[in-house]
């Protein structure tokens, strides 16, 4: 049997994107129960020229909504970039995984040749949807996810490599 680009994509985006929000969680505790002002926890940055922790949750969470739309040859769910509040992120969270759910393996299998084409800040980048996929969308949405959990992580949170990978 060989492994679909549904099982490639949905169903890691659904995982990571799980373990994300119950990082974040671990993450809005250890501030409150530590005195740190939740917005100044949602601005922590590993260093200067990184975006902060709101940051990385919001690409982490379009890199799989993108991802999945594209590869389906649908218009992605448009979120503004405007939380303020862990609430806000927690919603973030909650809607993109809701969104992720409604794909289904005939929308996105057979997308390996797909043309898909983004715009960057760097240009418009051209994919076919396996590299897309294998190449771009994962590695961004693991980096953004690991980033995040990093800032939480040196900021003090009781967080270790089972809170980022899940049960397994």
């Amino acid at each position: 049997m060989t492994l679909s680009m549904y099982q490639a994509s949905v169903p890691v985006f659904l995982r990571t994107l799980s373990n994300l929000s119950h990082v974040l969680k671990k993450g809005e505790a250890h501030a409150l129960a530590n005195g740190i002002s939740p917005e100044v926890m949602l601005q922590t940055r590993l260093i200067p020229d990184m975006y902060p922790l709101v940051r990385q949750v919001q690409i982490a969470t379009d890199m799989a909504k993108n991802a999945c739309a594209r590869l389906a040859g649908v218009e992605p769910l448009k979120i503004e970039d405007d939380e303020t509040s862990f609430a806000q992120l927690h919603a973030r969270l909650e809607r993109v995984i809701a969104y992720i759910k409604t794909f289904k393996p005939e929308q996105i299998d057979g997308s390996e040749t797909r043309a898909i084409e983004i715009k960057s800040r760097n240009g418009n980048l051209q994919f076919e949807g396996e590299h897309y996929l294998l190449h771009y969308v994962i590695p961004n949405m693991f980096f953004h996810s690991t980033t995040a959990y990093a800032i939480l992580r040196t900021a003090g949170a009781e967080l270790g490599k089972a809170d980022f990978i899940g049960k397994v």
